[in-house]
């Protein structure tokens, strides 16, 4: 199937929006594929894991933590950018069709509201630790680890730049 173009700003939507938006395109019987994070320093690992994500279905949401959560998961000094720019950057993505942020320190409750088809984690995350895990797959939907992309990461990149070093 081929996606349609959508402007970056659209595809941000708050989650009552966003769920009013996903009942049509599953009533047409499109595959809803979700993942998260924080996605603070957006890099080449990021994107790797929402193209593969792209292709477990029909349409991709991606939850984004909201600034708050970001400092608790990851301390001072995070996120190095506001969630507005963080969820923008995403929708600018040809992968990604909507990204919702959400303000919990995990994906749980936005999970239960979403119920996807497939739920997707990168691969640092052991299958039993997946949040939503158990609702995706007692709704008859599939968990997929993808493997990460060696050297990138987020955290290494923030620490690189603080430290100035070069890559």
């Amino acid at each position: 199937m081929t996606r349609p173009a959508r402007p970056a700003a659209s595809k941000v939507a708050e989650l009552g929006d966003l769920l009013g938006r996903l009942r049509p395109l599953r009533e047409a019987g499109l595959r809803v594929v979700f993942t998260n994070g924080c996605y603070d320093l957006l890099h080449a690992g990021h994107v790797r894991l929402l193209e593969t994500a792209a292709s477990l279905g029909d349409v991709l949401v991606v939850g984004v933590n909201d600034d708050a959560s970001v400092a608790r998961l990851k301390g001072e000094g995070r996120p190095v950018v506001p969630f507005a720019e963080r969820a923008g950057l995403l929708g600018a993505l040809e992968a990604v069709d909507f990204v919702v942020g959400f303000a919990e320190d995990t994906p749980a409750d936005l999970i239960a509201a979403i119920v996807p088809d497939v739920l997707v984690k990168g691969g640092d995350w052991a299958p039993d630790r997946i949040v939503g895990r158990d609702v995706v797959e007692s709704h008859g939907g599939q968990v997929v680890t993808v493997p990460l992309r060696a050297g990138c990461s987020t955290s290494a990149l923030v620490e690189r730049i603080r430290g100035g070093r070069p890559s």
